[in-house]
């Protein structure tokens, strides 16, 4: 049975040449003061080649090896941590947690009532949020840019990787529900204070990922051309410097963004 936190299958849950367009609108992803250096990331030619893959080199891979590595070949501590989410929110968590937050994100006492919904599965939470961002930061800098170029190509489908059966990566469903289950983790992690600075950059990301899917409506068998560089500039310019608090009243709107469909 597969895991229900791949990204194909919801929270198991990419902008070729959207960073050129200058998508660190508002600075939300720069390097953070005090921030150390990264490991040297893998080169373009240090990727093996793949016949027939289509799209940015990097972004593929990102893509392919977050699937490997939180669904099809994931670690056991990894496979505990969904194993023990489960046992704490029931066999249908997602829709528990997708569920229990909208209804309390309406709510006077938001954030304190999810906050301590999520409290018991805040062990697997780490674990989950540092296969994630490990997973970022084997590719992208983190603060950088390049990630968010890799979350718009992700979102318009097209990036073609043959390696997989489904082989363009984009999320599943139309319309997907995985933007807003994603984001409902992160909000997770960032009020038990799991890697919060990480996510309360990325989770924009997210939401920006979230229109530009609801536009370019991709599917994942077939590859897409690009949106105008203009739309995806638009989009970026809108979502990239809204902050987390702005992020839970808009992720209130399902399936779509307000205003969009």
């Amino acid at each position: 049975m597969q895991n229900p936190l791949g990204r194909r299958q919801v929270l198991r849950t990419s902008l070729g040449g959207a960073a050129a367009v200058g998508l660190g609108a508002g600075g939300l992803l720069v390097a953070a003061p005090g921030a150390t250096a990264a490991p040297a990331r893998p080169g373009r030619d240090e990727f093996p080649d793949v016949p027939g893959m289509l799209g940015d080199r990097r972004a593929n891979e990102l893509w392919y090896q977050f699937d490997e590595v939180t669904l099809y070949n994931s670690t056991p501590e990894l496979e505990q941590a969904y194993a023990d989410i489960a046992t704490a929110l029931g066999d249908k968590w997602e829709r528990a947690i997708f569920d229990t937050w909208m209804s309390m994100a309406k709510s006077p006492d938001y954030p304190r009532n999810f906050t301590e919904y999520v409290s018991p599965i805040r062990g697997p939470l780490q674990i989950l949020s540092a296969t994630q961002l490990g997973v970022f930061d084997t590719f992208y800098r983190p603060y950088g840019r390049g990630l968010v170029g890799a979350f718009a190509d992700f979102a318009q489908g097209v990036l073609n990787d043959p390696r997989r059966a489904r082989p363009v990566h984009t999320m599943n469903g139309n319309p997907p529900p995985g933007y807003h289950i994603w984001f409902i983790f992160m909000r997770a992690m960032m009020l038990l204070g799991i890697d919060c600075h990480r996510w309360e950059r990325i989770a924009p990301v997210n939401a920006m990922a979230w229109a530009v899917q609801t536009i370019a409506k991709p599917d994942q068998w077939n590859v897409k051309e690009p949106l105008p560089r203009a739309t995806v500039a638009r989009e970026a310019a809108k979502w990239l410097p809204r902050s987390v608090a702005r992020l839970d009243r808009d992720f209130q709107s399902y399936p779509y963004p307000e205003g969009m469909s």
